[in-house]
């Protein structure tokens, strides 16, 4: 299974006709934030497959168009904040021959989101303390419990748009991690937290981190993953 993650900027390429020729075998998209919606609407039209997203910090809750119309989503794609799903683990092209067999077969794939970054202005959008993040994740945690159950794990990704404490992040109140999150890792242990929010300007930084069962990966401003059922799934 292969996933595009996307944030923060506008990558000409993708938004362009180009996308169909790189990108036709992706299976999934994933938004970290901090990205318009005609940009995922366009992604998720042309390659026609599921866009899950957070929000990030400069993300409205509202986006206005031309024509006048006030909209809360970007249509067609899928808002994963403080959510969790699970959706199967199968290629784009047993689902374009309508395998169902196949599709109901494959093993699930465990999502779940944690949109925003750290509070450092009175910007009433999409900024928490570690106390309301904390508050966040607990919303989540009864979904993850019964994914344990059920599958005998909590979560295989966690799509965020800040960075955790100490990995990725900056010094400065805006870009500074959360260790709510973790703490999350600590305890939920996803095979991959993605995140967007610390933008990359040289080619030698540190951009994917392992942090005990998780690795953490900078996803700015798009990154292919390839994504490995564990032998357990």
């Amino acid at each position: 299974m292969k996933i595009l993650a996307i944030s923060d900027e506008v990558v000409d390429f993708i938004y362009s006709p180009q996308i169909k020729d790189k990108y036709a075998d992706v299976d999934l998209v994933l938004g970290c934030g901090d990205l318009p919606f005609y940009y995922m609407e366009y992604i998720v039209t042309i390659l026609d497959v599921p866009l899950y997203y957070v929000p990030g910090n400069h993300d409205r809750r509202e986006q206005y168009l031309s024509d006048g119309r006030v909209i809360y989503r970007a249509e067609g794609c899928e808002r994963l904040d403080r959510r969790a799903v699970e959706l199967p683990a199968v290629s784009l092209a047993s689902r374009r021959r309508r395998d169902h067999q196949a599709v109901q077969a494959a093993p699930r794939l465990l999502l779940a989101g944690l949109g925003g970054s750290r509070r450092y202005n009175r910007d009433i959008g999409h900024q928490y303390t570690e106390a309301e993040m904390l508050s966040r994740v607990i919303s989540l945690a009864p979904h993850l419990a019964a994914n344990r159950l059920r599958y005998g794990r909590y979560l295989d990704i966690l799509v965020t748009h800040a960075p955790p404490r100490g990995i990725h992040d900056s010094d400065d109140l805006a870009h500074t991690g959360f260790e709510t999150l973790c703490r999350f890792m600590d305890v939920f242990k996803p095979r991959l937290l993605l995140h967007g929010h610390s933008h990359v300007y040289r080619g030698d930084t540190v951009t994917s981190t392992r942090y005990k069962h998780t690795q953490v990966i900078n996803v700015y401003p798009y990154r292919v993953i390839e994504w490995e059922p564990e032998p357990h799934d």
